[in-house]
Parts: C-alpha cells; sequence; structure tokens
C-alpha cells in the first residue's frame, strides 16, 4: 500500500483521484478551490498546500491545466519541492512525482532534470480520453520515464487508466500526446465540417453518422463529439480554451523543430475564433460553432 498525493480536482482530476480512493492506497488530495466534500467523505485526507502533500506522499500525481501551473505546484511558495526539503535532516525516501498534465515537452525535461537532482524520480504521464474516460477509469496514458519507475507506479496508473504504455526516457510521454492532440484535434474540426455539410444539403445528420459509425470514418470522436454537434450539447468535457492550449504547445514545438504543421494551425485558429466570441469554457466539439458562421448555416436535428 503506498501514500499518494493528487494535486489538481477539476473535471478530469476529481474522478481520476476517485478511482485511486476505491483502492487500498492512502490518498491525499489538494487542489486551489479547496478539496470537494465528496471526496473527503470518500476517505480523501485534504492538504492545505503542495507543500504539505509532498511531506506524505510517496507518489505525487498532478493533474493541472498549464506548463506554469505546474512549474508553480513543484517550485512555488509552499509547493512540492519546498514539502521534498523540508525532510531533509531525516533519511530521504525516493519519491515519484508523476505529471498527468498537458504541457511543454522542453519545460518537462528541465523539471525533471531539477527534481532529479534532489534525488527523487520524475514521471510525465500525460491522457488521453476525456471526462468520460476519467469517469470510467478507461483513459489512456502515455509515459515517459525510465523503465524501473514506470514498473513501480504502474499498478498505480492502470487504477486510472485501461491502455498504459511506456513511450520511452523523460519528455515522451508529452511528445505522445502532442500526436494526439493533432490527430484528435483535426478529427473533430473534421466532423464538423462533415456534419455541416449533411446538414446544409438536407440529411439527417443522426442517421448519415449512424451510418459512417459502421464504416472507415468510424471513430471515437465521431461518435462522442458528433453526437454533441448535433444536440447542440456544448457543457464541456474538455474546455476549448484547454483545447487551444494544447495546440499552442503544439504548434510552437513544432516551430522549434521547424516543421510546418498547416492544418493544425487552422484549427487552432478556430478555436482562437471561438474564445473571441465567448468560448472558453464550452466542449471543444464547439468548434463547429466558427464552421456554421463562415457557413451561415446551423445544423438541423430532423426528428422524424
Amino acid at each position: 500500500m503506498a501514500n499518494i498525493g493528487f494535486i489538481g480536482l477539476g473535471i478530469m482530476g476529481k474522478p481520476m483521484a476517485w478511482h485511486l480512493l476505491q483502492s487500498e492506497h492512502t490518498v491525499y488530495l489538494h487542489t486551489r478551490s479547496g478539496v470537494p466534500d465528496d471526496l473527503v467523505s470518500s476517505g480523501g485526507i485534504a492538504c492545505a498546500t503542495p507543500m504539505e502533500l509532498a511531506q506524505h506522499a510517496d507518489i505525487i500525481i498532478m493533474m493541472l491545466p498549464d506548463t506554469p501551473d505546474v512549474e508553480t505546484v513543484l517550485f512555488g511558495d509552499s509547493g512540492v519541492v519546498t514539502g521534498l526539503l523540508a525532510e531533509s535532516s531525516q533519511p530521504v525516501t525516493r519519491r515519484v512525482i508523476i505529471d498527468m498534465s498537458t504541457i511543454s515537452p522542453l519545460a518537462t525535461r528541465t523539471f525533471a532534470s531539477k527534481i532529479n537532482e534532489l534525488n527523487h524520480d520524475y514521471v510525465d504521464a500525460p491522457v488521453s480520453g476525456g471526462d468520460i474516460g476519467a469517469q470510467k477509469a478507461a483513459l489512456t496514458i502515455m509515459v515517459g520515464a525510465e523503465k524501473e519507475v514506470f514498473d513501480r507506479i504502474k499498478p498505480v496508473l492502470e487504477l486510472m487508466g485501461k491502455q498504459v504504455t511506456l513511450i520511452g526516457g523523460i519528455g515522451s510521454g508529452q511528445i505522445c500526446k502532442i500526436a494526439n492532440q493533432i490527430i484528435v484535434s483535426l478529427t473533430i474540426e473534421a466532423v464538423g465540417e462533415a456534419l455541416l455539410f449533411v446538414s446544409r444539403a438536407g440529411a439527417d445528420p443522426q442517421k448519415v453518422r449512424q451510418a459512417l459509425m459502421g464504416g472507415f470514418a468510424g471513430s471515437r470522436v465521431l461518435e462522442v463529439h458528433g453526437e454533441r454537434m448535433i444536440e447542440r450539447c456544448f457543457d464541456p468535457g474538455f474546455k476549448i480554451e484547454l483545447q487551444q492550449k494544447d495546440l499552442d504547445i503544439v504548434l510552437a514545438s513544432a516551430s522549434t523543430l521547424g516543421i510546418a504543421l498547416p492544418n493544425t494551425a487552422t484549427v487552432n485558429a478556430l478555436y482562437n475564433a471561438c474564445i473571441a466570441h465567448g468560448g472558453a469554457k464550452w466542449d471543444n466539439s464547439a468548434i463547429v460553432k466558427m464552421l456554421e458562421k463562415l457557413a451561415n448555416h446551423e445544423i438541423t436535428k430532423h426528428n422524424d
């Protein structure tokens, strides 16, 4: 049994932490807005700061919005590192810090180097599967770590995900997540274009979606996001502001590598347009709203 700390209890983090609470492990919790009462009643131990959490946990998991948030939680006042250093007068237990956020691969390697210098281990393990995957403990988890560290933490990750893959060394998980976000964001936009075309041409979008699900165009995006587009249900799953943040990371990394990702850049521009229209908190499937504005047509649901 391990002492696990979990920092960041938002749309994704809260159900992930809940699954850990169903295990035999002791789970310490922290989030800026305060630990939800239902997690405490389920056995979670609330901590006032990341520092306090780090003094108790052997494995520290972070699920945070962006690179600066991870940096602050690790190295800021009352951060994780402060908690690790507080035990320096006693025998040091080698901790594992797992960042399950989606952040910059370059920053990930910098953070890992600093943690390694303190004789602790660092893992990047971003996830795919959205809020539904988090709720069902069915996330895909992409891991960058040393093999022996991965073997130690894999049973913990498997409490939150159904596919846990060691990609390679530190930063590899974030690189894999970049590839994931390219495919996901372009596919969401493609589904939006297809359903917009179908609706404008006079066919039933729901029946077309059902037909396509049985063919080569079938995908999880068509199943979930296509339904949201047709039903006009844009409460987040995964917020547009986070999707846009991820694509900013994608394009910045591509620029560093000197490669062009033209279609990714176009999709990112559409997400920027959503934010300009007040849609930062919309579900990422709401990119279809910008396509509808360009077409001067809204997807029409048939009732027959």
